[in-house]
């Protein structure tokens, strides 16, 4: 079956749109060929033509490449040469319970009794499953009784009962489908899947949407625009006059018969057809398949070779990210490469560092990476405050990255999960959108989390090395040294820190001074009095190794009342979880299970007034929750 013209497609737009409108034809002398099938001696065509024109059959011409053919014109539904197929695929979705449900039924009723006693109809239902509740069949008496059968269940799956539809018509003959839904697909079947089906099947698809806003009509334009066909939005009241409008196309159809004209040579021509009538001529042509197997259907706008393999839609969007990518690299590779000496933190930090294992220098072995990174730090240099805060995050997290590495790896992780999300979602611009705002702040989050524990863990093990400290104090050893003794036999993240203050000190930073800056790095109000008390031990005298034995033991208390305090605040807190995830959770569970129950939240003015609402009150809630249930100790 051979593809139309887009001037067909636009011709056969204008000849049923109108009709489907009620509005009257702006080209009243315009007709559209539905199907073209080659025959032994020529050609058979089905011709549309307005309801209402007054026609002069015996005056029809037709051209073939050109050349004047023998032709002879009749209604179609007093020949049965061609075979003329309809199904109607209705939405059987509780979205369409009440009076939207009786009026489709009427409309489908109204539409079966004005068919052509030779023309198929059959019959789809689709909504939490596709149901072929009519093969195709002339007696439009059962046809009409079945109708009344079709129940209501949950669920839309439009685009499957599009595809069950196209495979109802079967192959021959001229075959068309219309369409009524009045809600958007909820299966996992793609839109393209249809739309696929029906191209490649040459079936004319035309859609009626039922009280739909004009933003859910974009996919149902692809589909009909495919098929070849229409989108009406229409109402209740006027569904009927939709459905009747597309019955008298099939009603007023034209069967025309002609001979090949014998200087026609090639398989396909441009084929004309011109009908004499009291509105003037009607006029039709297509460039289609004249000789051999082949036809014109109304899926089909042009007949064209098969293009082969054709990229999925997300293959747009990874395409434009690898661009991206490229330029990236390409930009960073030109940023000229400047050697800059190592400052003395620099020093220090590679100097405290040595003892716990080789550094790699894999991270650093390419020019490409280190010219990015060198690019990197000019920009951070510029902004010493960005660059201070990451630092600080990444020194309380005891990352072994700088700052500038960092940035790097949070870009890396950035683009590759724009890139996971689009191929996740086939092409999915708004998937895409979340997966990057999740590399964005992921990286941030999972920094803050390593932070926090690295915290917990120094104030868990603080006890038992201040009373280290203490009993190296007892045995004669300085200060100096029992913090050598805790570098050698402390537990992580204390030793490692104990290190640098160490280092520090022996490059003439007072030890007061180094360990305010550990207290400053974790944040650590404990370790603060720590340093304090050794500062004032320190200018009044005392003894310091009883000093912190007393401190020791004030953290273990301190901590014994924290932990109880956590103990018997558990159940508010956990009280305080459930009712903040709970809402959100229980919605996402009713878009998943019963998408249409909740979808006027998403929908209506009203449910966005009353899901904002909601969504303040909620967070309201669990401020007030988090302030109750939260003890400091």
């Amino acid at each position: 079956m051979t593809r139309l013209l887009p001037r067909c497609a636009a011709a056969l737009a204008a000849a049923v749109l109108p009709a489907l409108l009620l509005a009257a034809p702006a080209h009243a002398v315009d007709g559209a060929l539905d199907y073209v099938e080659p025959t032994p001696e020529g050609v058979r065509l089905l011709m549309s033509v307005p309801p209402d024109a007054d026609l002069d059959l015996a005056g029809v011409t037709v051209t073939i490449a050109g050349q004047d053919a023998e032709a002879v014109a009749v209604p179609a539904n007093t020949e049965t040469l061609v075979r003329r197929t309809t199904v109607l695929a209705i939405d059987t979705s509780n979205s369409m319970r009440g009076e939207r449900f009786s009026a489709a039924k009427r409309a489908a009723e109204s539409y079966i009794s004005q068919l052509p006693d030779d023309v198929y109809v059959g019959l789809v239902g689709f909504a939490d499953d596709v149901e072929e509740v009519l093969a195709p069949t002339q007696d439009h008496a059962i046809a009409e009784a079945v109708l009344s059968d079709l129940e209501l269940s949950r669920q839309t799956r439009l685009y499957d009962g599009v595809i069950a539809g196209v495979q109802m018509l079967g192959e021959e003959g001229q075959r068309s489908l219309l369409v009524l839904s009045d809600g958007a697909d909820t299966s996992e079947t793609p839109v393209d899947a249809a739309i696929e089906a029906a191209a490649d099947a040459g079936v004319l698809v035309d859609v009626v949407a039922l009280e739909q806003r004009p933003s859910r009509l974009a996919n149902l334009e692809r589909l009909a625009e495919a098929g070849g066909g229409v989108v009406v939005n229409t109402e209740s009241d006027d569904l009927s006059a939709a459905f009747a409008a597309r019955a008298d196309v099939l009603a007023t159809q034209v069967l025309v018969t002609a001979d090949l004209p014998e200087g026609v040579t090639a398989e396909q021509a441009e084929v004309a057809v011109s009908l004499p009538s009291d509105q003037g001529e009607i006029t039709a042509s297509a460039f289609t398949t004249v000789r051999g197997a082949g036809g014109l259907g109304g899926g089909a706008a042009v007949a064209q070779d098969d293009a082969g393999w054709s990229p999925p839609g997300w293959a747009m969007y990874g395409g434009v990210l690898a661009i991206g990518l490229g330029l990236v690299v390409l930009l960073v590779s030109l940023v000229p490469r400047s050697a800059v000496p190592a400052s003395a933190e620099e020093r220090i930090t590679a100097y405290t560092r040595a003892g716990a294992g080789p550094n790699p220098e894999g991270s650093e072995s390419t020019e490409a990476l280190t010219t990015a990174r060198e690019a990197v730090e000019g920009v951070l240099s510029r902004n010493e405050s960005l660059d201070a805060k990451i630092s600080a995050r990444l020194e309380g997290a005891g990352s072994r990255l700088k700052s500038a590495e960092w940035v790097l790896v949070q870009v890396a992780i950035f683009l590759a999960a724009g890139a996971a999300g689009l191929l996740l979602g086939g092409g999915n611009l708004v998937l895409g959108l979340v997966f990057c705002a999740v590399g964005a702040v992921g990286p941030w989050l999972f920094l803050g989390f390593k932070r926090s524990r690295r915290r917990k863990a120094f104030n868990a093990a603080l006890p038992d090395t201040l009373q280290l400290m203490s009993g190296s104090l007892s045995a004669g050893l300085s200060l100096a040294q029992s913090v050598d003794t805790i570098v050698r036999e402390g537990t992580e993240p204390v030793a490692s820190e104990f290190r640098r203050v160490l280092v520090e000190t022996r490059l003439g930073v007072p030890l007061e001074v180094a360990f305010d800056g550990v207290a400053e790095r974790f944040g650590s109000k404990d370790f603060e009095w720590v340093v304090m008390a050794i500062r004032i031990q320190r200018q009044v005298g005392g003894n310091l190794a009883e000093l912190l034995d007393t401190v020791a033991a004030t953290m273990r208390e301190r901590e014994y009342l924290r932990r109880q305090v956590n103990a018997l605040a558990a159940e508010g807190k956990l009280s305080a979880i459930v009712l903040s995830v709970l809402p959100p959770g229980f919605l996402l569970y009713l878009l998943v299970a019963q998408r249409d129950y909740v979808m006027p939240l998403f929908t209506d003015v009203r449910g966005i007034v009353m899901l904002v609402a909601a969504t303040a009150w909620l967070l309201v809630g669990i401020f007030w929750m988090s302030k109750l249930v939260k003890v400091e100790v």
